[in-house]
């Protein structure tokens, strides 16, 4: 396989199609781009919803499909036995990777997947194992009796020799056995464990650990962001005072109270820093294997709510944005998936509702209702996804399966930066547009009054949750848009809140719906008939939590 050319207007057809298949976090991905010494573009294959990496050079195309999770039916684990499916023919091959640690129990259920195929048999973590010569003794009885290659390697840090091996046995690749049982090698390696796995604790310390890249995003992305909004508003000032010529509708969509020029910084002075920062920090979870350990650790606690550890990664994931969160949840068990995509719409605070929730309790003078907010919040979503959660999720008889606990490593950046791209690159193509779209109807509707009309005709609702009727405009614009809540930080709002009508009017607007960015994805990843029950359902929960906030906090 050689290095790509220069990408040019007619690329050829590929000659060949190399397809890697493997369970999770077998390094599939570090080999791929190791061989091809290129990023992934993530494509959406035969009709599939689900992304796939391809990684196209001059003369063949590589494919690099999910992790395959064995005994949990995932989107994810589907559209790899698609892929396996899809490709059988004499220029296709089939790259079957398994652990050397665990190279029987990998074997065992890989090797009926690709009977009849040809490829070749990568074992990746061989620096885990101790090589010993018999160990090469049955690797070589491997070889002679299946006819087949056998490739030990280090996917993170392959080799110019082991390269060249993988790559010269694509030229010649020979066809997996239909009838064949490998010697057993006997080895079962695991991890050292770690803190993460104390009996007593250990959930502790994967909670804290799970929170602080959201914690930490937020924190310095904001504080950077205070610093640069006055210096980009100054910077706008002249522009504005021109397209404030400009005729009253395409006036009011580009600079009224929802225009784009006013909205803008919101979006990329305030929200992308936070979703940058944070996609880095995963990726760096994800790199060293820290996120399979938290999954691991977490995934008892969270059983009886009808969720797995992975679950829960993937709410946390939606404090930076809940688009890429809502898409990741295509690695789910189908069991779980639909409680984890109401979990990630009612209780994760993203980018904007979060960075918007500090504002408003800094305008207060309130900055520690952020406690009790982040607790009613997380005591609330446990209770909802409880509620939603279908009985044979929670039953002590589904475990959820989950893979074994992976090897801890020291992240590159190369690959910290792969793991990254995918969120980013999801929050760009899918976050991005919405918002611009949303900005642009919004404006409209403000600019035809009916905004303010709907916010007359709810303003008496308010006094169910003990709300004054200056609260109605900005619940209703965090439905559309999770920082129209911080209108609560407008002088004049502020001036008749108590502490509690703060807390109360800031939950109620951050949970009432989904913004309309992540009811789209949803909508897009599921059905609308799947996003219209999940946002009436989120809304009878909100109110129902926001009442009992609001008259219980009067007792406190």
């Amino acid at each position: 396989m050689a290095r790509p050319n220069q990408r040019t207007c007619t690329q050829r057809t590929p000659q060949r199609t190399i397809v890697l298949i493997g369970k999770e976090s077998t390094g599939k991905s570090a080999l791929a781009a190791a061989l091809t010494g290129q990023c992934p573009t993530s494509t959406n294959i035969q009709g599939s919803t689900i992304a796939c990496d391809r990684y196209q050079t001059e003369d063949n195309l590589l494919i690099d499909t999910p992790g395959i999770l064995f005994r949990s039916d995932t989107a994810t684990t589907r559209a790899a036995l698609a892929q396996l499916q899809a490709h059988d023919t004499a220029h296709d091959i089939i790259v079957l990777l398994v652990k050397a640690t665990h190279i029987d129990d990998d074997l065992a259920d890989l090797l009926p997947l690709v009977a009849g195929k040809q490829g070749v048999v990568v074992a990746t973590f061989w620096d885990k194992v101790r090589v010993s010569e018999l160990a090469q003794q049955i690797v070589s009885r491997w070889e002679h009796a299946a006819q087949v290659g056998f490739i030990p390697v280090d996917a993170r840090h392959l080799s110019s020799d082991q390269r060249q091996q993988i790559l010269g046995a694509f030229q010649t690749p020979t066809v997996f056995p239909t009838k064949w049982r490998p010697i057993l090698a006997g080895q079962c390696i695991e991890p050292h464990p770690t803190w993460l796995e104390h009996p007593r604790w250990g959930w502790l310390l994967a909670v804290l650990l799970l929170l602080l890249p959201a914690a930490f995003a937020v924190g310095v992305a904001n504080g950077v962001a205070g610093v640069l909004d006055p210096l980009v508003q100054a910077g706008l000032a002249p522009l504005i005072a021109v397209l404030s010529q400009t005729p009253s509708l395409l006036r009011e969509i580009l600079i009224g109270r929802y225009g784009l020029v006013t909205m803008g910084p919101l979006l990329f002075v305030w929200a992308v820093p936070t979703v940058v920062l944070y996609a880095l920090l995963l990726g760096a979870y994800k790199a060293s294997g820290l996120v399979e350990r938290i999954t691991v650790a977490l995934d008892p606690l969270l059983r009886p709510f009808g969720l797995s550890g992975r679950d829960l990664v993937r709410v946390i994931m939606g404090f930076g944005c809940n688009v890429p969160a809502v898409i990741s949840t295509r690695a789910c068990s189908s069991c779980s998936r639909h409680t984890c995509v109401s979990a990630i719409a009612f209780g994760s605070a993203c980018s904007y509702q979060f960075g918007a929730t500090l504002g408003v309790f800094s305008a207060a003078n309130l900055p520690g209702l952020v406690v009790p907010y982040l607790g009613y919040l997380t005591l609330t979503t446990l209770i909802y996804t409880r509620l939603i959660s279908p009985k044979a999720a929670r039953s002590v008889h589904n475990t959820l399966m989950i893979e074994r606990r992976t090897f801890l490593e020291i992240p590159h950046w190369s690959t910290i930066w792969r793991e990254t791209q995918g969120t980013l690159h999801q929050f760009l193509t899918n976050a991005i547009p919405i918002f611009l779209v949303i900005t642009v109807t919004a404006s409209v509707l403000d600019w035809f009054g009916l905004i303010t009309a709907l916010a007359a005709w709810i303003n008496p609702l308010m006094g169910l949750f003990g709300l004054p009727p200056e609260a109605a405009i900005p619940v209703i614009l965090a439905s559309i848009r999770k920082d129209g809540l911080l209108l609560f930080a407008e002088p004049d709002t502020l001036a008749v809140l108590t502490p509690l009508q703060v807390l109360t009017g800031v939950y109620l607007a951050g949970v009432l719906l989904p913004c309309l960015v992540t009811a789209l994805t949803i909508a897009r990843e599921q059905s609308v008939r799947f996003a219209v029950g999940l946002m009436v359902r989120q809304a009878i929960a909100a109110i129902t939590f926001s009442m009992l906030l609001a008259w219980g906090g009067h007792w406190l």
